[in-house]
């Protein structure tokens, strides 16, 4: 059903005003730009169809946020019962252009997020890079507070771990590669095979 001239408006207006929020939200929960651009698609339709409602409840971004994240939920499970390979997209060069580039530039960071469970990276995602509070990521959710006080706190506690493992990962690499390059050569051997933490 077509909108009203204001109504229609006021429709645009949010997707000006949200829409980049709204694509941020589905790249940190899928790792893909392409499906992040679908999910809000997708989104925006259905909150065009029923714009008259989620207006009077003046809960417009809430009602397409959750719709996002249901859809990033959904495209999980399918890939996990199909047992889909994904691949976590990290650009080799951040474009300060790209509205991704805040969280592309830390790649150890996006990496630990990719990893983890779908349940447990939708709340992280929600309470700390969308900064909801606990009762707004249980209402998108709709699970218990509890729930996501412990999806936090288990979540944050699992990607310590996995940073951890990356940096004990590198400084490893970095030493055994030094040992091989200082049998090599002893005039570069305090320079070979270092890895920069970014």
């Amino acid at each position: 059903m077509a909108l009203a001239d204001h109504e229609e408006q006021r429709f645009w207006e949010f997707v000006a005003a949200r829409r980049g929020r709204l694509v941020r939200t589905a790249y940190l929960l899928t790792g893909d730009h392409g499906l992040a651009e679908d999910f809000v698609q997708d989104a925006l339709i259905r909150a065009y169809r029923n714009w008259h409602r989620i207006r009077a409840a003046e809960q417009p971004e809430a009602y397409v946020r959750r719709i996002v994240v249901n859809l990033a939920n959904s495209w999980w499970r399918r890939a996990l019962r199909h047992r889909t390979q994904v691949a976590w997209q990290l650009p080799d060069r951040p474009d300060e252009r790209d509205a991704h580039a805040a969280v592309d530039r830390d790649d150890a960071l996006w990496r630990a997020l990719g990893r983890l469970p779908a349940g447990m990276r939708t709340v992280i995602v929600l309470r700390y890079y969308e900064d909801l509070s606990e009762a707004e990521t249980a209402a998108v959710l709709d699970r218990s507070v509890g729930t996501v006080k412990s999806q936090a706190s288990r979540g944050l506690a699992r990607m310590r771990e996995l940073l951890s493992e990356e940096s004990g990962s590198e400084s490893s690499s970095a030493g055994a590669s030094g040992k091989a390059s200082s049998r090599t050569s002893t005039k570069t051997s305090t320079k070979t095979g270092v890895f920069h933490e970014r």
